[in-house]
């Protein structure tokens, strides 16, 4: 589990593409790696990835075809610059919000705007997911925990501030660069529980959308 607050940028070293899908060298910045041991789980612009390989200032991982086919591993080159975060540990501050590392979706800049020190981005958003992106909710943008400020019917808006852009790998956006994204956990969760039918007894759930907003959760 992560919180979405990048602690480094990293860059990728290598990567090799094999029949079963990739190994990856990333070199990791200023990422404190010290506590770091094989197994440990690392996202990689929002991408939980395991550690298979690890020194002081690099690790390596294998990718899934999977994630190349789900994510933008599949157009990464040596050099690409990457958003690193080490798995939280229960004493951790909770800066973000709850980041699986399962990315949903493979989306796209489509346009920037600039806002005093500020900087709009407007990102395309996959059919797929937009029932589960809400207006002032998070998002998860590769890795960086985000606020969704607005909505139109095919892209949301996200305002990024300058200590967020210096810290990150936002800077380097551009129309039509490609991002990973992570839509809530809790609206995942919401949906299961207000559309699925048990499978013990085959009967409707008993959250209801009435009973979300009587206790707050939606209006």
């Amino acid at each position: 589990m992560f919180t979405g607050i990048i602690e480094a940028v990293g860059q990728i070293n290598t990567v090799q593409v094999n029949a079963q899908g990739a190994r990856i060298s990333v070199s990791t910045g200023v990422l404190d790696m010290h506590d770091v041991k094989l197994g440990d789980s690392i996202a990689t612009n929002g991408i939980c990835l395991t550690v298979v390989d690890v020194s002081t200032s690099t690790f390596s991982a294998d990718v899934s075809n999977e994630t190349l086919k789900r994510t933008g591993f599949a157009h990464y080159k040596s050099g690409q610059k990457v958003n690193l975060e080490k798995a939280m540990l229960p004493t951790t501050r909770f800066g973000g919000h709850m980041v699986s590392g399962h990315v949903d979706a493979l989306s796209e800049i489509v346009a920037i705007e600039n806002d005093g020190n500020s900087i709009h981005y407007w990102v395309g958003m996959p059919s797929d997911i937009a029932p589960y992106i809400a207006e002032k909710g998070s998002i998860t943008i590769d890795g960086t925990s985000l606020t969704v400020n607005a909505l139109s019917d095919s892209k949301f808006r996200l305002t990024v501030v300058p200590h967020t852009t210096q810290e990150t790998i936002i800077s380097s956006y551009k129309v039509g660069s490609k991002v990973n994204v992570e839509v809530d956990l809790i609206a995942r969760y919401i949906e299961r529980l207000l559309t699925n039918k048990t499978a013990e007894n085959n009967q409707q759930s008993g959250v209801t959308h009435d009973l979300l907003a009587r206790n707050g959760f939606i209006k």
